[in-house]
């Protein structure tokens, strides 16, 4: 095993990739059987097939790309787009490749592999009839030439084809998430309100409160008043007495 101070260290996008793998490993395990799945199609020439699997990988890639930008930013690790894009073409190899997949599921990649171009290096099988092909334009008139299409020309139409899948997906993607942003507002909505009709309810308890508190101190006061009241006439009455009996001891001693 090389010193710790030789291993290479992970690449900003082979380790944001590495981090989805083990953050989501059901996610990275289901996208681990879609390029096993698009392999035993190629292998197979399942022409409806590979259709199929073809735009389920734009949708997954591009969903799994942004989730492992999410993380990232929650570890702290700001994603740009062109290190997204490698993100993205780390995927694509994960579908490409069985090595590169089992690398990344392990989250032991540090670089992003090379573009894959399809499938490459895998034979159909043994029997595999090839998908049937439409049938070709018939041939120009006679004394008529027709340009044969490039390559270029075909490598565009295919991108455009890709792009627009990719844009239905990303749509579909998008409306997805305003429907779950809009629950969440609904949910938050009547958090909101059961919170508001806590707080009425608290502040009638308060007025409530307030007013027999009103009530206690005149109630309070009234209770003063008297007792005041009560004092000063014991006071007189305590007077009156005192000396209504000095009166009658001089009476008696004048009888005496």
């Amino acid at each position: 095993m090389p010193p710790l101070s030789r291993l290479r260290k992970p690449t900003v996008a082979a380790s944001t990739a590495n981090l989805l793998a083990r953050r989501r490993p059901k996610e990275a395990q289901s996208l681990v059987q879609l390029g096993e799945a698009l392999r035993t199609a190629q292998r197979t020439l399942d022409a409806e097939q590979l259709r199929k699997l073809s735009h389920d990988q734009h949708v997954v890639i591009g969903r799994l790309a942004r989730t492992a930008r999410a993380l990232a930013i929650e570890t702290g690790q700001p994603v740009s787009e062109p290190v997204l894009h490698e993100v993205q073409q780390i995927l694509h190899a994960v579908l490409a490749d069985a090595d590169t997949a089992a690398r990344w599921e392990a989250g032991r990649l540090v670089k992003a592999p090379d573009a894959p171009m399809g499938f490459t290096g895998l034979e159909p099988a043994p029997g595999a009839v090839p998908p049937r092909r439409a049938a070709r334009p018939a041939a120009p008139a006679k004394g008529q030439v027709r340009p044969p299409a490039s390559d270029a020309e075909e490598r565009a139409a295919q991108a455009r084809g890709e792009r627009a899948e990719a844009a239905q997906a990303e749509a579909a993607e998008a409306r997805a998430e305003a429907e779950r942003l809009e629950a969440a507002q609904a949910a938050d909505q009547e958090l909101a309100d059961r919170a508001g009709a806590d707080v009425a309810a608290a502040e009638d308890d308060v007025r409530a409160a307030g007013e027999r508190l009103e009530t206690a101190r005149a109630a309070s006061a009234g209770a003063t008043t008297r007792l005041e009241e009560a004092g000063r006439a014991a006071v007189t009455a305590r007077a009156r007495a005192e000396t209504a009996a000095r009166k009658a001891e001089k009476l008696a001693a004048a009888e005496g």
